[in-house]
């Protein structure tokens, strides 16, 4: 697009720009229902708010497949055995157990994980399985040895039943062959190098598991994640500035960039792009939809100005609007939000991104769409 000032005549100064013109595709298939597509595309897959998938069992890649391997109590001179298999989307843990020979226990293990999983700033671990009412253990170590310590939860199953079972941090307890570890330090959370999954006859201390029986057993897990952490913009889309001036009362159409004024003209082009943001508003999925002013050709760099309300004036780097993306994946403190920018006049080294991002209001706080537009 041409400059959009009331000073464009400087923008002509060796600045190349385009004006407005529909190609390809109408806007109504592109801007709202090709923007509405990869926003319900996105929603089944993307994990919800606050949440690290660590493992999807009902999309398993090769790495998966080889990861996980049987730790029985044959080690210890027991009969038990066990195995983890991929069956119908889910991991399935199964096997005997027997307390023959002065055993007792199943499980299975992963390889040490490198590098380790950093969960720091997540509160815990979310498993979803489905058992068969039997009592299970799960660990997670952050020692890389074979026999070291381990953190340990116990959980329950209902037969049958799909349960989301979610272990805080702050309840592994450490323990060095079911032996309780005391005054231990609490688990580091950057540095889980592995888990493992037990059916024991022995809880703690030599205490007996309430819901344990010998023979047959089943544990399916569809996933592990972790959870509580901070909420990140999950998605962005890059729309324009002016989608809500068209036909807004007291607009001086002179004073607006060729898309507001020729938008009837352009197959409603700023209408359907306010209805593709709306469809990512009612998404449920964490965003930032960002409106730039008439983007340019010119190398990046400059300094930025972000407002909201729809009511800015400018132009903008193409290269400065990639980096505002790529620095807004990061901001926690800028989720929902809906803003425009434009371009400083001055060259930046510098720009404290938190400080921009943390000016601005969410969007249940302001009128920036036309969600209820048919």
């Amino acid at each position: 697009m041409e400059g959009d000032t009331p000073e464009r005549e400087k923008y002509y100064q060796g600045v190349k720009f385009y004006q407005p013109e529909i190609v390809g595709d109408t806007p109504e298939n592109v801007e709202y229902r090709g923007v509405k597509n990869l926003v319900e595309a996105a929603a089944k897959s993307l994990p919800k708010a606050g949440e690290k998938l660590l493992f999807d069992f009902t999309n398993p890649s090769t790495e998966v497949k080889n990861i996980w391997g049987a730790v029985d109590d044959v080690v210890m001179g027991g009969v038990s055995e066990s195995n983890i298999q991929l069956v119908e989307g889910t991991a399935l843990f199964a096997g005997n157990v027997s307390t023959a020979n002065s055993g007792g226990f199943a499980s299975v293990r992963t390889k040490n994980f490198s590098p380790a999983f950093n969960l720091t700033g997540y509160e815990g671990i979310e498993l979803r399985v489905r058992g068969d009412g039997k009592r299970y253990k799960f660990f997670l170590r952050t020692d890389t040895k074979w026999d070291g310590v381990g953190y340990s939860y116990s959980f329950d199953t209902i037969a049958n039943t799909w349960i989301d079972i979610r272990i805080p941090f702050a309840d592994f307890i450490p323990v060095f062959r079911a032996k309780t570890l005391q005054n231990y330090p609490p688990i580091d959370a950057s540095q889980i190098s592995s888990f493992q999954i037990m059916l024991s006859k022995f809880e703690y201390d030599g205490k007996l598991n309430p819901h344990f029986s010998t023979g047959g057993f089943a544990l399916q897990v569809e996933s592990i994640k972790a959870y509580g952490g901070k909420t990140l913009p999950q998605f962005i889309l890059v729309s324009s500035a002016g989608v809500t001036r068209p036909g807004r009362p007291g607009i001086n159409l002179e004073e607006e960039p060729p898309a507001v004024r020729l938008n009837d003209q352009l197959g409603g082009i700023l209408t359907w792009k306010l209805r593709g943001e709306d469809s990512l508003r009612e998404s449920g999925i964490p965003y930032i939809i960002v409106r730039p002013c008439a983007l340019t050709e010119e190398p990046g760099g400059k300094s930025l100005i972000f407002e909201q309300g729809d009511n800015i004036r400018g132009k903008i780097s193409r290269e400065d609007v990639a980096e505002i993306c790529v620095q807004a994946l990061q901001q926690t403190n800028a989720c929902n939000v809906t803003f425009e920018v434009k371009e400083g006049e001055n060259q930046t080294a510098y720009i404290d991104w938190q400080k921009l991002f943390s000016q601005l209001q969410p969007d249940n706080k302001m009128n920036v769409g036309c969600v209820n537009a048919t």
